[in-house]
Parts: structure tokens; C-alpha cells; sequence
């Protein structure tokens, strides 16, 4: 059965937002005033408290760019799984995949890892949530879709070799959400069961189809779903709501989709594919629920540097996030879930 990434024809910004970044991060890093998510997330204000160091976030997508200076250092052995009907693994994640060609919709693993653990202060590009986070690329997509079973394949080849944060930035085509809730297909959650089990948290996008539920496999018991807002931090008007059964739901930056680049999230993509109208050939503006995820992972790993377990860095990233315009802090509500992760308030709070 295929799976799409949450990649749609509308991944475009939306208005520019001014940030205010301190003078050394802009000079190291030199697309971080556009980087309004950070901000939203209050990810530099964490940063006095982790960085992610010593942990390592698995990206299981279409690959990454491994050769792209935002990675420099920060790699881990990885895997590709979508092997064209091949028994897995048949590569080492990177985007190109087995046949060594780069696709268009590829792109989409390398802007994820970037958001969530880029280097920073290199003198490039843009600084990730988690700058001093290990990547483990994981290569589960061609052309922007994989099985059930690649995917599946992908999240355990992570929980058995290091991965403390697994971000899923993918979803099921509508309709097909309905044979992992009737038990017929089974391969990604029971993939997920294993991560959890083995003390990985999972961290997965809520999907794009403006649809009341988060779709599979954030739907899944053993991930933490992530709905998307816009730079104004209201719900992004394509992102699913943050409802599942456990409500296990928060809210990150995925941008607005509806205008110029700087709305959405700027981040890294393999080098020379950047689109000429956000005018940068190794970066690029990208906006959904796929951006949003990453975000949270990020968070994750900052949690995880300061030696909580998979519940402790879930219970901080829910119990502090925080619902824009009422103020609440780790109460549920449909549309932001349990609300807008803070880095700041969760690398604070008692683990």
C-alpha cells in the first residue's frame, strides 16, 4: 500500500514576519531572521539550556542530501528502504536513492532534517531546533511515497540502531487511513509499538487535508501527532486537527502556504534544488504539517540531551505547550491540541 509525503502543490510562503535574532546567530547563520518558527517555538531562549547534544533524531523520508554542509558532522549511519520491490536495506539514505537519481518531490527529507537539528553557527543557511542533534537518514520514500512496510522497515531499522527522536513527516493517501483502523494494515504501527517500546519517541505530522483527525501514522497510539500554524500562530488553514483517541496532539510552525517564501519555513534542501522565486539554491520555503513535525522532534532531542526517558519528553513537550490567544498551558483543545510546543518553558520545566 502506498504512502504520500505531506507534500502539496500549495508549498508556498506566504508574508514576510519580522523576528528579532540576536546579532551573532543572524552573522552565523545567515537565513535566521526568516527563521519566524524558531521564535515561535522559543527554541533560542533553550538553547542557554540544550542543545541536543548526544542525541540523535532518525529522519525517515525521502533521504537526505549527506553531502550538504548543514549536515557536516552531525550524521549517523543510515538506510534506504524503498528498494523498488528489493529486499531492504540497498542504500544509506541518501535522496538519490538506489537508482542514483534525485526526484523533484525528493527534496522534502533534507528540508525536514534541516528543520529539525541544521547546524548552527557554520556561516551558513539557517540554524535547526536542535543544532547539536545527531541525523540518522532514513530513505523510505521514492518520488515523494513508500508501502506501509518500507516505512515500517525504516522506523525499525532506527529504533535498533540509536535513534532517540523518530520524525515521521508523511501520511496516508485519504481513505486509505481506514485499513490501519480496521487492523488490515499494520506494518507502520506495529513498527511504531516497536520504537516506543524500545524508549524512542515518535513524532509524527497530522497531515494536510484540513480534516478533523490526524491522519496514519500520527494516529497511531505511539506517536505524538503535530498539527501546523501559521506565523501569526493560528491553525494553518490546510492542517488536520490535532484529534486522535489518546489526544496525544500538539501544535508547531509549518507556515501559511498562501503567499510569498517567508511565511512558510525556510530550510535546507539538496544542493541546487532551490526554487528561483525564494531566491536561494540550497534552501528553500516549504509549508505543511511535514514542517511542523520536524519542529517538535527538535524539541524532543533538547528534552532528550537533559536525560528524560520517552514519557518525560512527551509529558514536557504537552504539559507546556501553550493555546495562542488564551494563554492555557497543557489543556486540550481540537484544534492546537494540547498547544503550540514552547522549547523554552519545556527545557525549564521539572523532568
Amino acid at each position: 500500500m502506498r504512502m504520500r509525503t505531506l507534500v502539496t502543490a500549495s508549498l508556498v510562503g506566504l508574508s514576510l514576519v519580522a523576528t528579532q535574532a540576536s546579532a551573532g546567530a543572524a552573522a552565523g547563520d545567515p537565513l535566521i531572521d526568516k527563521q519566524w518558527g524558531l521564535q515561535q517555538l522559543h527554541a533560542p531562549e533553550a538553547w542557554a539550556g540544550s542543545t541536543g547534544g548526544g542525541q540523535t533524531i532518525a529522519v525517515v523520508d525521502t533521504g537526505l542530501d549527506l553531502g550538504h554542509p548543514e549536515f557536516s558532522g552531525k550524521l549517523v549511519p543510515g538506510a534506504t528502504f524503498s528498494c523498488g520491490g528489493a529486499p531492504g536495506p540497498c542504500g544509506n539514505g541518501d535522496w538519490t536513492g538506489a537508482d542514483g537519481l534525485g526526484q523533484e518531490s525528493d527534496v522534502h527529507g533534507t528540508h525536514v532534517a534541516g528543520i529539525a537539528a541544521a547546524a548552527a553557527g557554520n556561516g551558513v543557511g539557517i540554524a535547526g531546533v536542535a543544532p547539536d542533534a545527531k541525523i540518522m537518514p532514513i530513505k523510505a520514500l521514492e518520488n515523494g511515497s513508500g508501502t506501509f512496510e518500507e516505512i515500517g522497515a525504516g522506523v525499525r531499522f532506527a529504533a535498533d540502531h540509536g535513534a532517540n527522536v523518530i520524525n515521521l513527516s508523511l501520511g496516508a493517501q485519504p481513505g486509505i487511513q481506514v485499513l490501519t483502523l480496521l487492523g488490515l494494515q499494520a506494518a507502520t504501527k506495529e513498527a511504531i509499538a516497536y520504537a516506543r517500546e524500545k524508549g524512542v519517541v515518535v513524532v509524527a505530522s497530522a497531515g494536510n487535508e484540513t480534516a478533523p483527525l490526524c491522519d496514519t501514522p500520527s494516529w497511531e497510539e505511539g506517536a505524538l501527532c503535530v498539527a501546523a500554524t501559521d506565523a501569526d500562530e493560528m491553525h494553518a488553514v490546510y492542517s488536520n486537527l490535532g484529534v486522535k483517541l489518546n489526544l496525544r496532539a500538539v501544535s508547531a510552525p509549518g507556515g501559511s502556504s498562501l503567499g510569498d517564501c517567508d511565511g512558510d519555513v525556510w530550510s535546507s534542501v539538496p544542493r541546487g534544488m532551490g526554487r528561483p522565486e525564494c531566491g536561494q539554491a540550497d534552501y528553500d520555503a516549504l509549508a505543511g504539517t511535514s514542517m511542523a513535525a520536524p519542529q517538535v522532534a527538535g524539541v524532543a532531542a533538547l528534552l532528550g540531551a537533559q536525560g528524560r526517558d520517552a514519557a518525560g519528553v512527551e509529558d514536557a513537550l504537552i504539559s507546556t505547550a501553550r493555546t495562542p490567544i488564551a494563554g492555557l498551558r497543557g489543556v486540550y483543545n481540537p484544534v492546537y491540541g494540547y498547544g503550540v510546543v514552547d522549547a523554552a518553558a519545556a527545557v525549564a520545566s521539572q523532568g
